[in-house]
């Protein structure tokens, strides 16, 4: 749906939301295209405040384990630190699909290795091994 490469040192949470806003999903039939997911399922990178108020924000259910330094600190606050975050195992689970996902695109050498140096020609190897998995 959307790719966004970004320096290997770069963190994961700031392009979220860059990410979700390019994302456009074809309607069958008529109308505009669909630009808000029903639901994310996120690993504990994505475990910020900020993050999470921005998916409410976007109405977006959004699951994702909490750091333990962000429950300490929301314990340290004690009554004024509110409610933990809804956390549903359940659905969490379902995000070894995309873990396997990307196992499956780093079994292509050229990706793996990065043999192409230039960005845009690594994006279009993402790109088509995406094309190849979704075909296969």
């Amino acid at each position: 749906m959307s790719i966004i490469l970004t320096a290997g040192q770069a963190g994961d949470n700031p392009q979220l939301l860059p990410l979700l806003d390019s994302i456009r999903v074809p309607r069958e039939g008529p109308g505009r295209p669909r630009t808000r997911p029903e639901e994310d399922i996120a690993d504990k990178a994505y475990s910020h405040p900020s993050t999470r108020k921005a998916m409410r924000d976007r109405r977006i259910r959004f699951t994702s384990p909490q750091k333990s330094d962000q429950i300490a600190h929301r314990w340290a606050k004690g009554s004024a630190g509110g409610r933990p975050p809804g956390f549903d195992p359940e659905t969490y689970r379902r995000r070894n699909v995309v873990e396997r996902c990307f196992n499956r695109l780093k079994q292509f050498r050229g990706l793996a290795t990065r043999y192409a140096k230039r960005a845009a020609y690594y994006r279009a190897e993402v790109i088509i091994a995406s094309i190849y998995l979704w075909l296969t």
